[in-house]
Order: C-alpha cells, then sequence, then structure tokens
C-alpha cells in the first residue's frame, strides 16, 4: 500500500486510508502486507495491525509486489507514482493517483503503456469525470460508457464505483455489481475496496477477474450487515476474512 500523506503537523491524521486498503488486503488474503506512508512524520508500526509491515517507499521492491497506490498521499504521491506505473506487475490505482494522473499527461501515458499489465482503476464519478477531461453529470449521466471509455484509453480494468458500479476492461463485456447499499457512502469504504481488489490480484486473477470478485464480496458484505450495528470500513475490512 502507498499513500497515507503524513507530515510533522499533522502526524498520521492522513494515514488512515492506506491502512484501511492494507488491512482489507491482509484480511482479504494478501498474506505479506507492506505498507508505505509518505511525507514526514509517517509511523511504522499500526498496534491495532501489527501484523502489517511498513516500508519507506523507496525500499519497496516494486518488481515483485502488488501495489495499491492512491488511498491517501496527496500530491506526495505524484512523486512515486512513475516509478509504481514502470515497474509493479500488479497495481490498483485509486484516489489521489488518479487525480494525479487526471492532471499529468505524462502520467496518462506511462498508465497506457501498461497494456497488458494487471491494472485496476477504482475511481468514484468526480475521478472518473477528470480522468475523462469531463463532467460528473456527463459520468452520471452514462456509467456504462464512462467505464468502457476509461477501460479502453487506459487499456486496464476499472471499477466505475457507486450505486449498481459497473466493471469494464478492454475485450470483455462489462457488467454491473448486483451488490452493495446505501451504508457503503461511509468514509474509507472505498479504500476497503481497494485493497480488496490488490488481494485478488496478488492471488493470480486478472484485472478484470479481480474487479468483478472485490465489487461483489465487498457489497456483500454490505447486504448482509446486521440492521442493529453500524457499518464502519475497518469492521468491513475485518469481516472479509473467510
Amino acid at each position: 500500500m502507498i499513500g497515507g500523506e503524513t507530515d510533522t503537523a499533522r502526524g498520521s491524521a492522513m494515514a488512515g486510508a492506506a491502512l484501511l486498503a492494507a488491512g482489507a488486503a491482509l484480511h482479504g488474503g494478501a498474506g505479506r502486507v507492506y505498507v508505505s506512508l509518505l511525507g514526514d512524520g509517517a509511523p511504522m508500526l499500526d498496534a491495532a495491525q501489527p501484523e502489517l509491515m511498513f516500508r519507506r517507499a523507496g525500499a519497496l521492491d516494486l518488481p515483485a509486489l502488488t501495489v495499491v497506490c492512491g488511498c491517501g498521499g496527496g500530491e506526495a504521491v505524484r512523486d512515486v507514482l512513475p516509478a509504481v506505473l514502470a515497474q509493479a506487475p500488479r497495481l490498483v490505482l485509486d484516489a489521489d493517483a488518479l487525480n494525479a494522473i487526471a492532471a499529468d499527461a505524462a502520467l496518462q501515458a506511462a498508465l497506457q503503456a501498461r497494456a497488458g499489465q494487471a491494472t485496476v482503476l477504482t475511481p468514484h464519478p468526480l475521478e472518473a469525470a477528470r480522468l475523462l477531461g469531463t463532467g460528473t453529470r456527463t459520468v452520471q449521466g452514462d456509467r456504462l460508457r464512462a467505464a468502457m471509455e476509461l477501460a479502453e484509453r487506459f487499456r486496464c480494468g476499472v471499477v466505475l464505483k457507486g450505486s449498481g458500479s459497473v466493471i469494464a476492461a478492454p475485450g470483455q463485456v462489462p457488467r454491473i455489481n448486483p451488490t452493495g447499499n446505501a451504508r457503503l457512502a461511509t468514509a474509507g469504504t472505498g479504500d476497503v475496496l481497494a485493497g480488496l481488489a490488490g488481494a485478488l490480484l496478488a492471488g493470480g486473477g486478472d484485472a478484470f477477474g479481480a474487479a468483478c470478485a472485490a465489487a461483489y464480496r465487498h457489497g456483500a458484505l454490505a447486504n448482509a450487515w446486521p440492521a442493529d450495528s453500524a457499518l464502519t470500513a475497518g469492521a468491513l475490512a475485518r469481516r472479509l476474512t473467510p
């Protein structure tokens, strides 16, 4: 997991997204999970999840890893993206990574150059609009077309999040995920989805299959959630354990 911007003034306040994604990968079956928090003052231990192993971004052996990038990270994620896009054999891009790519033509070209490698984008409608150079209203007006256009433009798997998440990939018939409910609107559940998709890629899944399976399992857990219990992203990640 690469993300979770920190600095000495805010401490680990921005690290939650990366830790949620890492927890989802851990409970989703990824096995060994490394966390790389960006910026100064990054903690090197999560006491609630001591299984997670913290590393500086420059110490990661990217060619040997499945990488989930952009769950937090802010502007700092832009600096690590060229190496991640060039070296990671299996990659999930979320949130801040998607926004950085949308604003940088060189990063867009680097993403397109990954064609043939396992890559999954997990945008919400605004992030999708930025990547496509359009508006959220246009994306929401034809979600199927937007997901397919993203998949074709960047030659990768796409989960366009929202009510009826759309999963698309080049050469595949797109799917509309049938699971999930409004409880998934709570903060951090998108980070859980990204971490789960990364775990499924790490297990040998292809981009489209991992994206479909992650969206389905993520939503199915929300559907089965006890009516008298609040759904939080951290609890959702822990429920991923088979």
